[in-house]
Protein backbone atom coordinates (compact mmCIF):
# COMPACT_ATOMS: atom_id res chain seq x y z
CA UNK A 1 0.00 0.00 0.00
CA UNK A 2 2.88 2.36 0.75
CA UNK A 3 4.33 1.65 -2.70
CA UNK A 4 0.98 2.19 -4.40
CA UNK A 5 0.43 5.46 -2.55
CA UNK A 6 3.92 6.64 -3.45
CA UNK A 7 3.34 5.80 -7.13
CA UNK A 8 -0.22 7.17 -7.08
CA UNK A 9 -1.51 3.80 -8.28
CA UNK A 10 -4.24 2.69 -5.89
CA UNK A 11 -5.33 -0.31 -7.97
CA UNK A 12 -8.80 -1.65 -7.09
CA UNK A 13 -8.89 0.11 -3.70
CA UNK A 14 -11.13 3.03 -4.83
CA UNK A 15 -13.60 0.62 -6.46
CA UNK A 16 -13.77 -1.56 -3.36
CA UNK A 17 -14.23 1.52 -1.19
CA UNK A 18 -17.03 2.75 -3.44
CA UNK A 19 -18.69 -0.69 -3.29
CA UNK A 20 -18.49 -0.69 0.51
CA UNK A 21 -20.06 2.79 0.65
CA UNK A 22 -22.86 1.78 -1.74
CA UNK A 23 -23.65 -1.34 0.28
CA UNK A 24 -23.57 0.58 3.56
CA UNK A 25 -25.89 3.32 2.25
CA UNK A 26 -28.46 0.92 0.78
CA UNK A 27 -28.34 -1.33 3.86
CA UNK A 28 -29.00 1.71 6.02
CA UNK A 29 -31.99 2.65 3.85
CA UNK A 30 -33.35 -0.89 3.55
CA UNK A 31 -32.46 -3.81 5.84
CA UNK A 32 -33.17 -6.31 3.07
CA UNK A 33 -30.33 -5.15 0.82
CA UNK A 34 -27.65 -7.39 2.39
CA UNK A 35 -30.06 -10.24 3.05
CA UNK A 36 -29.04 -13.65 1.69
CA UNK A 37 -31.97 -13.60 -0.75
CA UNK A 38 -31.11 -10.23 -2.27
CA UNK A 39 -27.38 -10.99 -2.50
CA UNK A 40 -28.16 -14.31 -4.17
CA UNK A 41 -30.42 -12.62 -6.73
CA UNK A 42 -27.76 -9.95 -7.29
CA UNK A 43 -25.04 -12.57 -7.86
CA UNK A 44 -27.09 -14.21 -10.61
CA UNK A 45 -28.45 -11.04 -12.23
CA UNK A 46 -24.97 -9.61 -12.75
CA UNK A 47 -23.58 -12.59 -14.67
CA UNK A 48 -25.06 -11.78 -18.10
CA UNK A 49 -23.80 -8.20 -18.08
CA UNK A 50 -20.54 -9.34 -16.49
CA UNK A 51 -19.80 -11.84 -19.27
CA UNK A 52 -20.31 -9.10 -21.85
CA UNK A 53 -18.11 -6.74 -19.81
CA UNK A 54 -15.23 -9.25 -19.93
CA UNK A 55 -15.31 -9.04 -23.72
CA UNK A 56 -15.43 -5.26 -23.52
CA UNK A 57 -12.29 -5.36 -21.34
CA UNK A 58 -10.43 -7.15 -24.14
CA UNK A 59 -11.39 -4.42 -26.61
CA UNK A 60 -10.56 -1.60 -24.21
CA UNK A 61 -7.13 -3.10 -23.56
CA UNK A 62 -6.15 -2.42 -27.18
CA UNK A 63 -7.50 1.12 -26.91
CA UNK A 64 -10.70 0.59 -28.94
CA UNK A 65 -14.43 0.35 -28.27
CA UNK A 66 -17.18 -2.11 -29.25
CA UNK A 67 -20.66 -0.62 -29.39
CA UNK A 68 -22.31 -3.75 -30.79
CA UNK A 69 -22.08 -6.04 -27.75
CA UNK A 70 -25.66 -5.41 -26.60
CA UNK A 71 -27.08 -6.23 -30.02
CA UNK A 72 -24.85 -9.32 -30.30
CA UNK A 73 -26.11 -10.53 -26.92
CA UNK A 74 -29.68 -10.21 -28.13
CA UNK A 75 -28.79 -11.85 -31.45
CA UNK A 76 -27.27 -14.88 -29.70
CA UNK A 77 -30.43 -15.37 -27.64
CA UNK A 78 -32.58 -15.06 -30.77
CA UNK A 79 -30.41 -17.53 -32.71
CA UNK A 80 -30.59 -20.05 -29.88
CA UNK A 81 -34.36 -19.74 -29.44
CA UNK A 82 -35.02 -19.91 -33.18
CA UNK A 83 -32.92 -23.04 -33.65
CA UNK A 84 -34.02 -24.84 -30.49
CA UNK A 85 -37.67 -23.83 -30.10
CA UNK A 86 -38.80 -23.12 -33.66
CA UNK A 87 -36.65 -25.64 -35.54
CA UNK A 88 -36.29 -28.34 -32.86
CA UNK A 89 -32.48 -28.42 -32.86
CA UNK A 90 -30.82 -29.97 -29.75
CA UNK A 91 -29.96 -27.37 -27.15
CA UNK A 92 -26.22 -27.96 -27.00
CA UNK A 93 -25.86 -27.54 -30.76
CA UNK A 94 -27.99 -24.38 -30.70
CA UNK A 95 -25.82 -23.00 -27.88
CA UNK A 96 -22.62 -23.57 -29.86
CA UNK A 97 -24.08 -21.96 -32.97
CA UNK A 98 -25.36 -18.98 -30.95
CA UNK A 99 -21.92 -18.32 -29.43
CA UNK A 100 -20.24 -18.84 -32.81
CA UNK A 101 -22.62 -16.32 -34.38
CA UNK A 102 -21.34 -13.72 -31.93
CA UNK A 103 -17.74 -14.63 -32.70
CA UNK A 104 -18.41 -14.50 -36.46
CA UNK A 105 -20.02 -11.07 -36.18
CA UNK A 106 -17.02 -9.91 -34.15
CA UNK A 107 -14.67 -11.27 -36.81
CA UNK A 108 -16.50 -9.30 -39.53
CA UNK A 109 -16.23 -6.12 -37.49
CA UNK A 110 -12.60 -6.80 -36.56
CA UNK A 111 -11.67 -7.45 -40.20
CA UNK A 112 -13.36 -4.23 -41.30
CA UNK A 113 -11.40 -2.34 -38.66
CA UNK A 114 -8.00 -4.06 -38.92
CA UNK A 115 -7.75 -4.76 -42.66
CA UNK A 116 -10.02 -2.22 -44.35
CA UNK A 117 -9.33 0.63 -41.97
CA UNK A 118 -12.89 1.54 -40.88
CA UNK A 119 -12.73 3.12 -37.39
CA UNK A 120 -13.86 0.71 -34.67
CA UNK A 121 -16.40 3.24 -33.38
CA UNK A 122 -18.08 3.45 -36.80
CA UNK A 123 -18.04 -0.24 -37.68
CA UNK A 124 -19.40 -1.33 -34.29
CA UNK A 125 -22.02 1.41 -34.38
CA UNK A 126 -23.15 0.01 -37.72
CA UNK A 127 -23.08 -3.45 -36.14
CA UNK A 128 -25.26 -2.22 -33.29
CA UNK A 129 -27.98 -1.36 -35.80
CA UNK A 130 -27.48 -4.31 -38.17
CA UNK A 131 -27.33 -7.07 -35.54
CA UNK A 132 -30.25 -5.54 -33.67
CA UNK A 133 -32.28 -5.62 -36.87
CA UNK A 134 -31.33 -9.26 -37.49
CA UNK A 135 -32.35 -10.11 -33.92
CA UNK A 136 -35.78 -8.54 -34.43
CA UNK A 137 -36.15 -10.41 -37.74
CA UNK A 138 -35.44 -13.76 -36.08
CA UNK A 139 -37.78 -13.08 -33.16
CA UNK A 140 -40.63 -12.35 -35.54
CA UNK A 141 -43.79 -10.34 -34.91
CA UNK A 142 -44.17 -11.56 -31.31
CA UNK A 143 -40.75 -10.02 -30.46
CA UNK A 144 -40.04 -12.85 -27.99
CA UNK A 145 -39.64 -16.63 -27.97
CA UNK A 146 -40.12 -18.56 -24.71
CA UNK A 147 -37.62 -21.33 -23.94
CA UNK A 148 -38.04 -24.47 -21.86
CA UNK A 149 -37.71 -23.79 -18.11
CA UNK A 150 -36.16 -27.25 -17.64
CA UNK A 151 -33.67 -27.00 -20.49
CA UNK A 152 -29.90 -26.63 -20.51
CA UNK A 153 -29.89 -22.85 -20.98
CA UNK A 154 -32.57 -22.23 -18.35
CA UNK A 155 -30.51 -24.16 -15.79
CA UNK A 156 -27.60 -21.76 -16.24
CA UNK A 157 -29.30 -19.34 -13.85
CA UNK A 158 -31.69 -21.66 -12.00
CA UNK A 159 -29.21 -24.30 -10.83
CA UNK A 160 -27.81 -23.99 -7.28
CA UNK A 161 -25.43 -26.13 -5.22
CA UNK A 162 -26.68 -26.38 -1.65
CA UNK A 163 -24.62 -29.28 -0.26
CA UNK A 164 -22.17 -27.88 2.32
CA UNK A 165 -19.45 -30.34 1.35
CA UNK A 166 -19.59 -29.02 -2.21
CA UNK A 167 -19.84 -25.29 -1.51
CA UNK A 168 -17.26 -25.09 1.27
CA UNK A 169 -15.10 -27.57 -0.61
CA UNK A 170 -15.06 -25.25 -3.64
CA UNK A 171 -14.13 -22.30 -1.41
CA UNK A 172 -11.26 -24.28 0.14
CA UNK A 173 -10.12 -25.55 -3.25
CA UNK A 174 -10.06 -22.05 -4.73
CA UNK A 175 -8.10 -20.67 -1.77
CA UNK A 176 -5.58 -23.51 -1.91
CA UNK A 177 -5.16 -23.11 -5.66
CA UNK A 178 -4.38 -19.42 -5.23
CA UNK A 179 -1.83 -20.16 -2.49
CA UNK A 180 -0.05 -22.80 -4.58
CA UNK A 181 -0.01 -20.59 -7.69
CA UNK A 182 1.33 -17.59 -5.72
CA UNK A 183 4.08 -19.66 -4.08
CA UNK A 184 5.04 -21.20 -7.41
CA UNK A 185 5.21 -17.79 -9.04
CA UNK A 186 7.35 -16.50 -6.16
CA UNK A 187 9.77 -19.42 -6.49
CA UNK A 188 10.16 -18.92 -10.24
CA UNK A 189 10.75 -15.19 -9.86
CA UNK A 190 13.21 -15.73 -7.03
CA UNK A 191 15.17 -18.30 -9.05
CA UNK A 192 15.34 -15.87 -11.99
CA UNK A 193 16.49 -13.01 -9.77
CA UNK A 194 13.32 -11.01 -10.39
CA UNK A 195 11.30 -9.00 -7.84
CA UNK A 196 8.83 -11.19 -5.99
CA UNK A 197 6.24 -10.91 -3.22
CA UNK A 198 7.27 -11.67 0.36
CA UNK A 199 5.79 -14.80 1.90
CA UNK A 200 4.00 -12.69 4.48
CA UNK A 201 2.13 -10.81 1.77
CA UNK A 202 1.16 -14.06 0.05
CA UNK A 203 -0.22 -15.49 3.28
CA UNK A 204 -2.08 -12.26 4.02
CA UNK A 205 -3.66 -12.27 0.56
CA UNK A 206 -4.59 -15.94 0.97
CA UNK A 207 -6.21 -15.27 4.34
CA UNK A 208 -8.21 -12.37 2.89
CA UNK A 209 -9.34 -14.52 -0.04
CA UNK A 210 -10.38 -17.30 2.36
CA UNK A 211 -12.46 -14.87 4.42
CA UNK A 212 -14.24 -13.53 1.33
CA UNK A 213 -14.80 -16.99 -0.19
CA UNK A 214 -16.13 -18.67 2.94
CA UNK A 215 -18.26 -15.65 3.88
CA UNK A 216 -19.82 -15.63 0.39
CA UNK A 217 -20.54 -19.37 0.58
CA UNK A 218 -22.07 -18.97 4.05
CA UNK A 219 -24.35 -16.07 3.06
CA UNK A 220 -25.47 -17.59 -0.25
CA UNK A 221 -26.02 -20.94 1.44
CA UNK A 222 -28.58 -19.37 3.77
CA UNK A 223 -30.88 -18.79 0.78
CA UNK A 224 -30.64 -21.36 -2.04
CA UNK A 225 -26.97 -22.24 -2.24
CA UNK A 226 -24.08 -21.39 -4.53
CA UNK A 227 -25.37 -20.36 -8.00
CA UNK A 228 -23.98 -22.21 -11.00
CA UNK A 229 -24.05 -18.92 -12.93
CA UNK A 230 -21.70 -17.26 -10.43
CA UNK A 231 -19.27 -20.18 -10.55
CA UNK A 232 -19.16 -20.07 -14.35
CA UNK A 233 -18.65 -16.31 -14.28
CA UNK A 234 -15.71 -16.59 -11.88
CA UNK A 235 -14.28 -19.42 -13.97
CA UNK A 236 -14.34 -17.30 -17.13
CA UNK A 237 -12.75 -14.37 -15.28
CA UNK A 238 -9.91 -16.54 -13.93
CA UNK A 239 -9.30 -18.24 -17.29
CA UNK A 240 -9.26 -14.97 -19.23
CA UNK A 241 -7.00 -13.32 -16.63
CA UNK A 242 -4.50 -16.17 -16.89
CA UNK A 243 -4.72 -15.95 -20.68
CA UNK A 244 -3.86 -12.24 -20.66
CA UNK A 245 -1.05 -12.46 -18.11
CA UNK A 246 0.49 -15.87 -18.75
CA UNK A 247 0.39 -16.44 -22.51
CA UNK A 248 2.47 -14.74 -25.23
CA UNK A 249 -0.71 -13.89 -27.14
CA UNK A 250 -2.23 -12.22 -24.09
CA UNK A 251 0.90 -10.13 -23.65
CA UNK A 252 0.60 -9.07 -27.28
CA UNK A 253 -2.87 -7.70 -26.54
CA UNK A 254 -1.50 -5.67 -23.62
CA UNK A 255 1.46 -4.52 -25.70
CA UNK A 256 -0.85 -3.36 -28.48
CA UNK A 257 -2.75 -1.21 -26.01
CA UNK A 258 0.52 0.34 -24.88
CA UNK A 259 1.39 1.54 -28.38
CA UNK A 260 0.54 0.26 -31.85
CA UNK A 261 3.80 1.21 -33.54
CA UNK A 262 5.96 -0.11 -30.71
CA UNK A 263 4.02 -3.40 -30.76
CA UNK A 264 4.40 -3.70 -34.53
CA UNK A 265 8.15 -3.14 -34.35
CA UNK A 266 8.47 -5.79 -31.67
CA UNK A 267 6.94 -8.37 -34.01
CA UNK A 268 3.25 -8.30 -33.06
CA UNK A 269 0.84 -9.05 -35.91
CA UNK A 270 -1.38 -6.06 -35.19
CA UNK A 271 -4.19 -6.94 -37.61
CA UNK A 272 -4.46 -10.53 -36.39
CA UNK A 273 -4.57 -9.49 -32.74
CA UNK A 274 -7.21 -6.83 -33.43
CA UNK A 275 -9.46 -9.24 -35.32
CA UNK A 276 -9.13 -11.90 -32.61
CA UNK A 277 -9.96 -9.39 -29.86
CA UNK A 278 -13.22 -8.42 -31.56
CA UNK A 279 -13.98 -12.12 -32.02
CA UNK A 280 -13.50 -12.67 -28.28
CA UNK A 281 -15.75 -9.70 -27.55
CA UNK A 282 -18.46 -11.05 -29.88
CA UNK A 283 -18.25 -14.58 -28.45
CA UNK A 284 -18.50 -13.36 -24.84
CA UNK A 285 -21.38 -11.09 -25.83
CA UNK A 286 -23.09 -14.23 -27.14
CA UNK A 287 -22.40 -16.06 -23.87
CA UNK A 288 -23.77 -13.13 -21.91
CA UNK A 289 -26.84 -13.08 -24.11
CA UNK A 290 -27.52 -16.74 -23.33
CA UNK A 291 -27.31 -16.03 -19.59
CA UNK A 292 -29.76 -13.15 -19.99
CA UNK A 293 -32.05 -15.41 -22.03
CA UNK A 294 -31.77 -18.00 -19.26
CA UNK A 295 -32.69 -15.44 -16.61
CA UNK A 296 -35.74 -14.23 -18.57
CA UNK A 297 -36.59 -17.78 -19.80
CA UNK A 298 -37.20 -16.17 -23.17
CA UNK A 299 -35.33 -14.58 -26.05
CA UNK A 300 -36.50 -11.01 -26.47
CA UNK A 301 -35.39 -7.59 -27.61
CA UNK A 302 -34.40 -6.63 -24.02
CA UNK A 303 -30.67 -7.48 -24.43
CA UNK A 304 -30.53 -5.37 -27.59
CA UNK A 305 -31.53 -2.27 -25.66
CA UNK A 306 -28.98 0.47 -25.21
CA UNK A 307 -29.02 0.05 -21.43
CA UNK A 308 -27.22 -3.30 -21.60
CA UNK A 309 -24.48 -1.77 -23.76
CA UNK A 310 -24.06 1.15 -21.37
CA UNK A 311 -23.94 -1.15 -18.33
CA UNK A 312 -21.34 -3.44 -19.92
CA UNK A 313 -19.01 -0.60 -20.91
CA UNK A 314 -19.59 1.12 -17.56
CA UNK A 315 -18.77 -2.10 -15.68
CA UNK A 316 -15.47 -2.53 -17.51
CA UNK A 317 -14.52 1.13 -17.02
CA UNK A 318 -15.68 1.52 -13.43
CA UNK A 319 -13.83 -1.66 -12.52
CA UNK A 320 -10.50 -0.08 -13.49
CA UNK A 321 -9.86 -0.83 -17.17
CA UNK A 322 -8.43 2.22 -18.90
CA UNK A 323 -10.24 3.75 -21.86
CA UNK A 324 -6.83 4.60 -23.31
CA UNK A 325 -5.69 0.98 -23.57
CA UNK A 326 -2.90 -1.07 -22.08
CA UNK A 327 -4.11 -1.07 -18.45
CA UNK A 328 -6.70 -3.24 -16.76
CA UNK A 329 -7.70 -6.84 -16.19
CA UNK A 330 -10.73 -9.05 -16.51
CA UNK A 331 -11.29 -8.70 -12.76
CA UNK A 332 -12.40 -5.18 -13.64
CA UNK A 333 -15.58 -6.72 -15.05
CA UNK A 334 -16.40 -8.32 -11.69
CA UNK A 335 -15.80 -5.17 -9.66
CA UNK A 336 -17.59 -2.92 -12.13
CA UNK A 337 -20.64 -5.10 -12.57
CA UNK A 338 -20.92 -5.42 -8.78
CA UNK A 339 -21.13 -1.62 -8.60
CA UNK A 340 -23.68 -1.38 -11.42
CA UNK A 341 -25.88 -4.23 -10.20
CA UNK A 342 -25.71 -3.08 -6.57
CA UNK A 343 -27.03 0.33 -7.59
CA UNK A 344 -29.80 -1.28 -9.65
CA UNK A 345 -30.72 -3.68 -6.83
CA UNK A 346 -30.73 -0.96 -4.19
CA UNK A 347 -32.85 1.34 -6.33
CA UNK A 348 -35.33 -1.46 -6.98
CA UNK A 349 -35.68 -2.18 -3.27
CA UNK A 350 -36.27 1.49 -2.55
CA UNK A 351 -38.76 1.84 -5.41
CA UNK A 352 -36.77 4.65 -7.03
CA UNK A 353 -37.68 5.61 -10.59
CA UNK A 354 -35.46 4.34 -13.40
CA UNK A 355 -34.65 7.90 -14.43
CA UNK A 356 -32.87 8.48 -11.11
CA UNK A 357 -31.01 5.19 -11.55
CA UNK A 358 -29.79 6.35 -14.97
CA UNK A 359 -28.50 9.60 -13.49
CA UNK A 360 -26.68 7.85 -10.65
CA UNK A 361 -25.13 5.26 -12.98
CA UNK A 362 -24.05 8.05 -15.32
CA UNK A 363 -22.49 9.94 -12.44
CA UNK A 364 -20.55 6.87 -11.29
CA UNK A 365 -19.33 6.26 -14.85
CA UNK A 366 -18.25 9.89 -15.18
CA UNK A 367 -16.34 9.69 -11.90
CA UNK A 368 -14.59 6.51 -13.10
CA UNK A 369 -13.55 8.15 -16.39
CA UNK A 370 -12.26 11.23 -14.57
CA UNK A 371 -10.27 9.03 -12.19
CA UNK A 372 -8.87 7.08 -15.15
CA UNK A 373 -7.79 10.30 -16.88
CA UNK A 374 -6.13 11.61 -13.72
CA UNK A 375 -4.33 8.29 -13.19
CA UNK A 376 -3.08 8.35 -16.79
CA UNK A 377 -1.80 11.92 -16.46
CA UNK A 378 -0.07 10.99 -13.19
CA UNK A 379 1.58 8.02 -14.89
CA UNK A 380 2.75 10.23 -17.75
CA UNK A 381 4.20 12.76 -15.31
CA UNK A 382 6.08 9.98 -13.51
CA UNK A 383 7.42 8.83 -16.87
CA UNK A 384 8.67 12.31 -17.71
CA UNK A 385 10.25 12.59 -14.29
Amino acid sequence: MRRRLRERDLGPAPVLLALAVIWAVFQGLNDNFLSPRNLSVLSVDMVGTGMIAIGVVFVLLIGEIDLSVGSLAGLAGAVFATLNVNLGMPEWIAVIIAVCSGAAAGAVQGFSFARIGVPAFVVTLAGLLAWNGLMLYLLGPDVSINISEDGLVAQLTSRYFDAAVVTYGLAALGTAAYLLAACRDRSRRSAAGMPHRPLGEIWARTALLAVVAFAAVYVLGRFAGLPLALLLFLGVIIASDLFLRRTPYGRQILALGGGVEAARRSGVDVARVRISVFMVSGALAGVGGLFITSRLTSASQVPGSGMLLVNAIAAATIGGTSLFGGRGSTWSALLGVLIIQSIASGMALLGVESSVQFMITGGVLFAAVVFDSLARRAAESRGRA
